[in-house]
């Protein structure tokens, strides 16, 4: 349940996203003088004229720039031995195709390798054959396989701005793109900043920031959720299987725990 309710958040992120910053839906809406479906004090930070400029046409007032403008890479390698062994762990195997949700981890004691920290709420890229479009939110502070691009952004206020840019098909395809390899193609995060686009001011990602930050909120705790009934099954499921308790007991455990 709490994947499908995670699921439609993120296409409605996704959805406000595109109408906002690739269709300039407010922007055409007011230059065919339609009123926005938007609260006036958000659609007063569009304009209502579109020009053609890098990377065509944009509203009014918006700069060319590119993903490094607004977010970063900050390179947080750590030798295995300098890792706590309980860690939480995320590989690329642990990250779904196509969904922001991330809520499997393992521990950093079960990897050998060479890993890079990263902070809950930060965003992780799966750099190694990006068509797979692994793309999602941190849910806790851990270490990550090197596989794996760290982003963040350079202010708060262009957080849902980024994740919903970098998650998007677009940015996937241009990554699989500029990726380098035959069998094993990776893109790396100096393509991935020069992604260019039409930079809104950032009272408009401000704003965009406060419409959405709740929906990835909300799949945040459906994520943490999913992890603690996962933990219950782990618990229960063999003690069920082993006879020690009995269907009622487990059916009362499940109750307990929503």
């Amino acid at each position: 349940m709490n994947r499908r309710i995670n699921r439609t958040l993120e296409k409605m992120a996704a959805a406000i996203f595109k109408s906002w910053f690739i269709d300039f839906d407010p922007v055409r809406a007011k230059a065919d003088g339609r009123t926005p479906n938007l609260s006036v004090e958000i659609a007063d930070l569009f304009p209502d004229t579109l020009e053609d400029a890098k990377p065509g046409l944009v509203p009014v007032g918006w700069k060319p720039g590119k993903l490094g403008d607004i977010a970063e890479n900050p390179r947080r390698g750590i030798k295995p031995d300098e890792v706590p062994p309980a860690t939480p762990y995320i590989g690329l195997d642990d990250m779904p195709r196509g969904r922001i949700a991330l809520d499997a981890w393992g521990r950093a004691e079960e990897v050998s390798s060479q890993k890079s920290r990263f902070k809950a709420g930060e965003i992780l890229f799966g750099k190694l054959r990006p068509y797979f479009h692994k793309v999602g939110i941190a849910p806790v502070d851990g270490v990550c396989s090197t596989d794996i691009v760290v982003i963040v952004p350079k202010t708060e206020d262009w957080h849902s701005y980024v994740l919903s840019l970098v998650s998007s098909k677009a940015f996937v395809d241009y990554t699989d793109s500029h990726s380098a390899g035959t069998k094993m193609p990776r893109t790396n995060w100096d393509d991935m900043g020069r992604y260019p686009l039409a930079l809104p001011p950032v009272e408009v990602a401000r704003a965009f920031q406060r419409q959405i930050a709740s929906l990835h909120q909300r799949i945040g705790v459906g994520v943490r959720q999913n992890r603690r009934l996962a933990g219950l099954r782990d618990t229960l499921l063999p003690k069920l299987l082993s006879g020690e308790i009995d269907l009622p007991s487990t059916k009362l455990f499940a109750r307990e725990a929503e």
